[in-house]
């Protein structure tokens, strides 16, 4: 089932759909969760700064998350917390070039670009990255949607508040700016099996315009096409539970498996092993033919 985006609506979101990506790779998405790992190579981000600013332990941290579940690797040379300081793209690259081309070499898990540059993200899928993961929802780098398409990768493109005049209620302002990215990725002749959307938790939201995102998600489904979360350590998380953002795994966890429970695809996390096994129980009870239950009580 691919290429028809209103497709994905009729016949709901656990249906297999399958998510056509850069160098002729693909992934299913619907009937199990598909999990995202992060990996940031940035000295700055808002969880894990600092921690993976080499190659070697980049390349052993995003290793460590496959082996614990992951079936992306998302990686980011730039931080994109609030307030965060921008970087020049050829630092950008120097960050996270090196980076995708020893993984690809060393594993075949799905690699994705995090960038809000169209020549990263092209630099990245010559270097091997399948995705690219734009944080502006191909509304900022005025070449994206065309690097896309040329590059024939998958794309996440992202809702975002930032530097513009939201709607006030969050749903009608997901539409309004989904509209526009589905009409650019249109333009430049992205296919439609080449694009999940992802309606932004965290970013330019208040924390009740995220809880209402939150309640609502399944709503969400009526835009056509596959959704990837992230609400991986979120502010607003904190908001909730008073903790510190390394201490917000648990509530990473269970806004996950709600948003599961409502039809997400992929969820991009930082606890994979944790996400893992939560989103493995949702999927179990809802189509146990997926898993090895057999045996005795």
């Amino acid at each position: 089932m691919t290429g028809n985006p209103s497709t994905i609506d009729k016949s709901g979101p656990f249906v297999p759909w399958e998510w056509r990506l850069a160098h002729g790779s693909t992934i299913t998405l619907g009937p199990r969760a598909v999990i995202m790992g992060i990996l940031n190579v940035t000295p700055d981000s808002f969880s894990d700064g600092g921690r993976h600013t080499t190659v070697d332990s980049a390349v052993s941290h995003a290793l460590q998350m496959v082996t614990d579940g992951a079936d992306i690797i998302d990686i980011g040379g730039e931080s994109t917390r609030p307030a965060a300081e921008p970087v020049d793209a050829q630092e950008e690259q120097d960050r996270v070039l090196p980076v995708i081309e020893a993984l690809a070499a060393r594993s075949d898990v799905l690699i994705s670009i995090d960038s809000r540059r169209a020549e990263t993200a092209r630099l990245a899928v010559r270097a091997g990255a399948h995705i690219i993961n734009d944080v502006e929802g191909l509304q900022g780098d005025p070449d994206m949607a065309d690097t896309v398409a040329a590059t024939g990768a998958g794309v996440v493109a992202m809702h975002t508040g930032r530097g513009r005049e939201k709607r006030t209620d969050p749903l009608a302002d997901q539409r309004f700016f989904v509209s526009q990215t589905i009409r650019l990725a249109t333009d430049a002749g992205v296919e439609a099996d080449r694009l999940v959307l992802d309606p932004g938790f965290g970013f330019a939201k208040t924390p009740v315009e995220n809880f209402t995102l939150l309640d609502k998600f399944g709503e969400l489904h009526a835009l056509g096409y596959p959704l990837l979360i992230g609400t991986s350590r979120k502010r607003f998380l904190g908001k909730a539970t008073g903790r510190k953002a390394e201490d917000r795994d648990i509530a990473s966890i269970a806004s996950a498996v709600m948003l599961r429970q409502a039809g997400a695809a992929i969820f991009r996390v930082h606890d994979v092993a944790g996400h893992n096994d939560a989103l493995s129980v949702c999927d179990a009870a809802r189509q146990p033919c997926l898993f090895d239950l057999s045996g005795e009580a």
